[in-house]
């Protein structure tokens, strides 16, 4: 049935429509939708009005359109959080319900580099603590983590095993961390971590970098996060002033 026509430009109702109808599960999560021609037909509106409709809903990932495949219906994220809510992974996840676990790749201690240097504010004779880990949900990889601490920061019974290096720092170390500075990108496939988290070609990531600090302003941890763009999303409150 095609749409009815109101005082809104008609990609703007096609968008509506099409959102109305996967609410609906009239179209599934992960199923192709109609062909073009077949969909404007339904819809009872021209291609090019249907094809401006789909790119917003590409770039809001509503949709993912495959060269020369067709259009699909993207999976809604499981986990969302505000970008200024300063929240573990591992409370992300257990916050949906799922068990959060971790795949250890790497740990090393190595000296501070001129990043290190800049970002902690430390010697080039510190010791910077860094490590690779997969975050998983139910079993299933979600976030690839690299962090980096001071060493002298973390306790000599330290293990990698434990869920969230928040805690490790708060309940041994004794530093809280209290805010974090941060900026996230897009990212589209990456060679290396796409294959970690088991992605499709067209899954895109969401890279978080954060600096972590404590009650003392003192920088704790640097942390770089690569987030399924399909498992997660982030928002933000903004306020007038």
């Amino acid at each position: 049935m095609s749409i009815k026509s109101d005082n809104r430009h008609l990609y703007l109702q096609v968008i509506d429509r099409i959102k109305q109808d996967i609410e609906k599960g009239i179209y599934k999560e992960k199923e192709q939708l109609p062909s073009e021609f077949d969909l404007a037909k339904l819809l009872g509106v021209s291609r090019a009005t249907l094809r401006e409709a789909l790119r917003i809903l590409e770039e809001e990932n509503v949709i993912i359109r495959r060269h020369g495949v067709g259009t699909f219906v993207n999976a809604k994220p499981l986990f969302s959080s505000g970008i200024e809510q300063l929240n573990s992974v591992t409370n992300m996840i257990v916050q949906v319900g799922m068990k959060p676990g971790t795949i250890f790749l790497s740990s090393d201690t190595q000296s501070a580099t001129e990043e290190d240097i800049r970002r902690f504010s430390c010697s080039e004779d510190d010791e910077i603590f860094v490590m690779e880990r997969v975050r998983t949900a139910n079993g299933e990889p979600v976030v690839y983590c690299m962090d980096h601490v001071p060493h002298h920061y973390l306790p000599k019974t330290f293990s990698h095993e434990k869920e969230s290096i928040f805690h490790v720092l708060e309940e041994t170390a004794q530093r809280k961390i209290t805010y974090a500075i941060a900026e996230i990108e897009p990212l589209g496939y990456h060679e290396r971590i796409s294959p970690i988290l088991e992605c499709d070609p067209e899954t895109a990531l969401l890279v978080l970098k954060q600096m972590h600090f404590d009650e003392n302003d003192e920088p704790i941890l640097y942390s770089v996060n690569y987030f399924r763009a399909d498992k997660f999303s982030f928002h933000v409150l903004r306020k007038r002033i």
